[in-house]
């Protein structure tokens, strides 16, 4: 009877050492998460101040009085003045992504839940390279550097957000198609 007893809470503090396991395992990843959203807003506030100024001295470029036409060939204050008008549209672009990072709420995730917004999904390769992405409202293609290698943000609208929203560890999704089609393996989910 002793011994039953004792197995039986042998057990019980086993499963707790477990969930206990699962829980600092789910901070840490939750961690991770709020550093990579702080770098992505720290990257983008980095790259707007500096479209900004490149845009300033683009609209000064175009309206500097060396740069008034003298006949139809003089078209550098022209092309200076699109240079300006696209480096503040990007500027504005940085500036609703930076808005909607701001307001994001990160979400905590197992690799049992289905991928969607804020997921920090780690794909394997057939060749075992890895690759890591963040699924983000904004910014797809920005590169962010951590402490264990680079992370891609990609958005729910890139085609392999497309591909990866709903799926769960384990799952395989391709992307490409005909000879250059690759297949990657989601073999972690945070």
């Amino acid at each position: 009877m002793l011994s039953r007893d004792f197995k039986g809470r042998a057990r019980d503090a086993f499963k707790v050492e477990i969930m206990n396991k699962k829980q600092l395992l789910q901070r840490i990843i939750d961690q991770l998460s709020e550093q990579l959203l702080q770098r992505i807003i720290d990257q983008l506030s980095a790259d707007q101040t500096l479209l900004f100024q490149a845009a300033k001295t683009a609209h000064a470029a175009a309206t500097h009085e060396e740069n008034i036409p003298d006949n139809k060939y003089a078209t550098l204050g022209l092309e200076a003045s699109y240079l300006a008008q696209a480096q503040a549209n990007r500027a504005q672009d940085i500036q609703v992504a930076l808005e909607a990072y701001r307001k994001v709420t990160l979400q905590s995730f197992d690799d049992d839940k289905p991928i969607r917004l804020t997921a920090l999904v780690t794909l394997e390769d057939e060749g075992g390279a890895i690759r890591r992405v963040f699924v983000g409202p904004e910014a797809g293609g920005l590169k962010i550097e951590a402490e264990d290698g680079e992370v891609v943000v990609i958005t729910p609208q890139s085609p392999l957000g497309r591909r990866l929203i709903g799926k769960v560890a384990g799952d395989v999704v391709e992307m490409g198609s005909g000879p250059e089609s690759k297949e990657y393996e989601i073999v972690a989910i945070g």
